[in-house]
């Protein structure tokens, strides 16, 4: 009669076993919004969690079958041959789920780690949006002029490093058809901003650059101006100092 109960466990376990890789491991999964991903991998935290659970009903039936064998040989033989391959099934089941739920876990910390980075890099396009805008309406001085050149520069140094983070994370969760219509419309919206806005930065920094070449040039030829004003000043001022008639002079002091 132990024996008779002890092969219906061995049954049963093999039957949930089935199921669990039925529908844990056999189901084909879509995941075409976050709720979706995020639903999956909870469903598959939950698998792992129960599947571990059946460790110690599996343990008892193993050490069962084994008492059995040792004092009923005849009929516990084929039990341990039954034992045999349900432990062998168990072992391989634990180990699916486990690196299944290990693959949506990456795959949900890809996601999290590329809406991170976009959120970063949409923070430096708002800046560098600003920036151009204050250059739109500068003081014709040199000082204003060169300060917002400056400004401009400075953002545009920004590194990178994060839109190549972008990209490939982006690319990684689309080749595996995971997220891909949302992430391609985020990315396609991102690449466009950043594409208008770094055109747009750069020709006003051209601009800028010539506006401050202009007025440095102009500044340099009213400073040279300003000298030779103040030298003919002080030849003048000598000559009615010494009284001198303007047509004793050479004609181009005349």
């Amino acid at each position: 009669e132990k024996a008779v109960n002890l092969k219906k466990d061995l049954a049963e376990m093999q039957e949930w076993m089935t199921q669990a890789e039925e529908e844990y491991l056999e189901k084909d999964f879509e995941y075409k919004s976050p709720e979706e991903l995020e639903n999956a991998v909870e469903e598959m935290k939950r698998a792992k969690e129960d599947v571990l659970q059946k460790e110690v009903r599996v343990k008892i039936l193993k050490d069962n079958i084994k008492m059995l064998a040792t004092k009923v040989p005849a009929s516990g033989q084929d039990l341990v041959t039954e034992l045999n391959v349900v432990l062998e099934n168990y072992q391989l089941l634990c180990n699916r789920i486990r690196g299944k739920c290990h693959t949506l876990e990456e795959v949900w910390s890809c996601w999290i780690e590329l809406l991170q980075y976009l959120d970063l890099e949409t923070a430096w396009l708002n800046n560098l949006e600003e920036r151009v805008q204050m250059t739109g309406n500068l003081p014709d001085k040199l000082d204003a002029v060169n300060d917002a050149l400056e400004s401009l520069e400075s953002v545009l140094r920004h590194p990178a490093d994060n839109r190549t983070q972008i990209r490939e994370l982006g690319q990684t969760l689309i080749d595996g058809g995971i997220l891909d219509d949302i992430i391609s419309e985020k990315l396609e919206a991102f690449n466009a901003r950043y594409e208008e806005l770094s055109h747009l930065a750069v020709s006003r920094q051209i601009a800028l650059e010539q506006q401050l070449q202009t007025m440095r040039e102009t500044d340099h030829m009213l400073q040279v101006l300003q000298e030779s004003l103040g030298d003919l000043d002080r030849q003048l001022t000598s000559y009615l100092t010494d009284r001198i008639d303007a047509f004793q002079m050479p004609q181009e002091a005349q």
